[in-house]
């Protein structure tokens, strides 16, 4: 082996030098357990040939040490972690001591990959001081799979060549210089240090499209962005222009396409037969298609409508893989939409009546702003002959439903009535129509009728997420949720707006859904479990403390900058919170003792107002998760080591602190039922002011005839339902195999997913 030559970066060769590789690999293991660097070393020695390039020397090292992660030996990520970032180092700037914070600042500007706003914004003097912030020992806290996301998702680089040009703390830290560059001089750079020492020690997780294009030319991070469709082609080809444009800016869609008329309805007064939906819903999936989200992952979109719309039997069925391309479009998911009538109906074992929105006028509306009105115009409509309808069992509507949820895993719920009678918006002047990709959002929108539409709304929500495995204690969140409120915040100033309907709803509402990861973490460090509701009462209280800080913050930053400007569209604006108009049936699963100062808060936002129409929104967060080493979002475990598929290969991750809380985690397929995580989903609920990326899991395994009964499936939607639960996202179905995770991308949140 000692005669082999490496070739080296420069193009030059040279003998191998096997103690140069030994002390590199000792220096990774520094202050780990249960790793051997011998072990590490033998592995990659067999792969070693004649002529090998050093970059590959080092490649085969972190691959090595990234094949021994395991639950019994989980330092190896931290082994595989540090040689990568020392790679990664290497490449961006020929060594591992990464350059002054100004040069390399001016260096990317120079080169057009850094917004010139930093050179413009900050002097010299300003970025010696952020450089003395800088700790880029804590990149040597990241895991493997985190470095591995940081590589292929957030570090500024060329997509092309695969050049890269930063390190991570990097990103940390010109985050925060952008977001605070419009505060005084004096105040920015205390705000800087705090929030760079947030993230940097994952306190705080920021979402894919903050961390991969704030400090770029690019200025667009919204994470969400909801569109209405009206029932008229400008409005159906607006809607089209618009999603191409946020695809391409990194934003999931959500798409309301509910009030498109159905098959065979007249237009122009009955000149022709309308071509319903499915053909328009086909044009939103090549407009989703037709372009990557800034090359950070592809484009992805969830369309809703009404489980009362006259098509639903072939709109259910369109991510179905039976049939033809004719009457599928599997490329799209689908957001059904629920209201209390449409539950009682299936209760009491009656019908659902479908219609085309378009022959009965007032009911879509209806369906979201009032629904009394919805009850009494679906009556009498029901009993008008002159009206197109059909009639269908209750049950058999749900249950289709159900089996196509089931068969795809990706076909959603939305309880429309919750998304309305539990909010921040007046419905009746501001009403939810629809979510988003990944089913947190609940936000009021309007349809376009053009691109330039000024009167049309495109609600956006720009994400972000405590760490709760990070916290000490529950105070904690009082200094985070300033930071946070303030920088997502002032983002909603620095970023571009494509479309004036966008903008506009933007500076009305200054929408934010701030969410959490590592809640199993949580659990699992405080010794309960999703299962047997002892996890109820700590989750009341965390939760309970996250919307009121946030609040807090929120109405001390308009005392500083004014109000939103439709704060009076808002329930808060009457002297509302989420702890008035919760779904009481929470009470029968946990105390409803409050621990904070709500009545004090309550008349400060009422005299003072909010600067945010909302705060908070439980996301996915499968890749940030990753980046701090926590669970995923408010989810249980698949196993104690997540193994994840991307395209820079299998990622394998092991949950915090296995060894000492291995008896206290709860893995998500030895949960018996969805009850308990229902439970704790409507706690939550209770205080999150908009909605939740929850899930429901079944393993057929756990039934007698290998197969999940529908009765099952049914009574976990009405559950939800009882609880307050305002959507439901994934079906998950455990097929037997091993519980290998795709790489869903944060539509941050996947992401939406964060």
């Amino acid at each position: 082996m000692s005669t082999l030559t490496v070739t080296k970066r420069n193009g030059s060769t040279e003998n191998i030098n096997l103690e140069k590789i030994h002390k590199v690999i000792a220096w990774a293991a520094e202050g780990l357990e249960n790793v051997s660097v011998s072990q590490v070393e033998l592995k990659a020695r067999i792969q070693f040939f004649e002529g090998i390039r050093t970059t590959d020397i080092h490649e085969t090292l972190i691959k090595s040490a990234a094949d021994l992660i395991s639950e019994h030996t989980p330092d190896y990520q931290y082994l595989a972690a540090r040689l990568a970032i020392f790679h990664l180092r290497k490449k961006a700037f020929g060594n591992f001591e990464p350059p002054h914070l100004y040069a390399h600042v001016k260096n990317l500007v120079q080169q057009k990959r850094y917004d010139s706003h930093l050179l413009e914004d900050y002097s010299e003097d300003d970025f010696n001081q952020m450089h003395d912030f800088i700790d880029h020992s804590r990149d040597m806290n990241f895991s493997y799979a985190a470095v591995k996301q940081l590589e292929g998702k957030y570090l500024v680089q060329n997509r092309v060549t695969g050049a890269i040009y930063e390190s991570p703390q990097f990103i940390y830290i010109l985050v925060a210089a952008c977001l605070f560059a419009g505060y005084d001089k004096h105040e920015r750079l205390n705000l800087i240090r705090r929030f760079y020492d947030a993230v940097s020690k994952f306190k705080i997780s920021l979402p894919t499209p903050i961390m991969s294009g704030i400090r770029t030319p690019t200025r667009q991070f919204s994470s969400c962005v909801l569109i209405e469709c009206g029932d008229s082609l400008d409005s159906i080809n607006a809607t089209s222009s618009a999603i191409v444009k946020y695809v391409s800016q990194r934003a999931g869609i959500g798409v309301n396409a509910g009030a498109i008329r159905a098959l065979g309805s007249p237009i122009r007064g009955g000149e022709a037969f309308h071509t319903g939906c499915i053909p328009f819903y086909k044009h939103f999936q090549t407009a989703v298609k037709s372009c990557s989200q800034g090359g950070v992952r592809g484009g992805a979109a969830t369309v809703f409508y009404p489980i009362w719309h006259l098509e639903v039997e072939s709109l259910l069925v369109l991510k179905n893989n039976r049939g033809v391309e004719e009457n599928r479009v599997r490329h799209l998911d689908y957001g059904v939409q629920f209201n209390r009538l449409m539950y009682q109906r299936l209760i009491k074992g009656g019908n659902i009546t479908l219609f085309s929105p378009s022959d009965v006028p007032g009911l879509y509306d209806a369906f979201f702003a009032d629904q009394e009105e919805f009850d009494r115009l679906y009556t009498l409509y029901e009993q008008d002959p002159t009206i197109r309808k059909q009639t269908i069992k209750a049950t058999e509507l749900f249950t289709l439903f159900a089996s196509e949820r089931a068969s795809t895993g990706r076909i959603y719920l939305q309880n429309v009535d919750h998304c309305n009678t539990h909010s921040p918006f007046d419905p009746k002047v501001a009403p939810v129509k629809q979510s988003n990709l990944c089913l947190e959002i609940a936000l009021p929108t309007k349809p376009l009728n053009s691109i330039d539409d000024k009167e049309g709304e495109i609600a956006l929500c720009t994400l972000s997420a405590f760490n709760l495995g990070a916290l000490e204690n529950l105070d904690e969140l009082e200094e985070l949720a300033e930071l946070i409120v303030r920088a997502l915040d002032s983002l909603l100033d620095y970023q571009n707006y494509p479309i004036p309907a966008a903008q506009r709803a933007t500076e009305l509402r200054r929408t934010l859904g701030v969410g959490v990861i590592n809640y199993a973490y949580y659990l699992a460090k405080n010794g309960v479990k999703y299962s047997d509701g002892s996890a109820n009462e700590l989750t009341h209280k965390t939760f309970e403390a996250i919307q009121y800080f946030l609040l807090k913050a929120s109405n001390k930053l308009a005392k500083e900058f004014g109000p939103c400007l439709a704060f009076n569209e808002t329930t808060y604006s009457k002297g509302i919170l989420p702890i008035d108009s919760y779904k009481k049936e929470i009470d029968n699963i946990v105390s409803n003792e409050l621990f904070y100062d709500w009545e004090s808060l309550r008349t400060e936002i009422v005299t003072h107002g909010l600067r945010n129409s909302t705060l908070t929104a439980l996301m996915p967060s499968e890749t940030s998760s990753q980046i701090s080493n926590a669970t995923n979002g408010i989810e249980p475990p698949r196993g104690f080591v997540s193994v994840k598929a991307s395209k820079d290969g299998i990622l394998k991750q092991v949950v915090p602190e296995f060894e000492r809380l291995k008896e206290n985690y709860e893995l998500l397929w030895t949960i018996p039922s969805n009850d308990g995580y229902l439970q704790l989903v409507g706690i939550m609920q209770k205080f999150v002011d908009q909605a939740i990326s929850a899930n429901t899991n079944y393993d057929p395994q756990k039934f007698e005839s290998q197969k999940v009964p529908m009765k099952v499936i049914l009574k976990d939607l009405l559950t939800a339902y009882k609880l307050g639960v305002k959507t439901l996202y994934y079906h998950n179905t455990r097929d037997g195999a091993d519980d290998k995770q795709e790489d869903m991308d944060d539509c941050a949140g996947g992401a939406c997913k964060i």
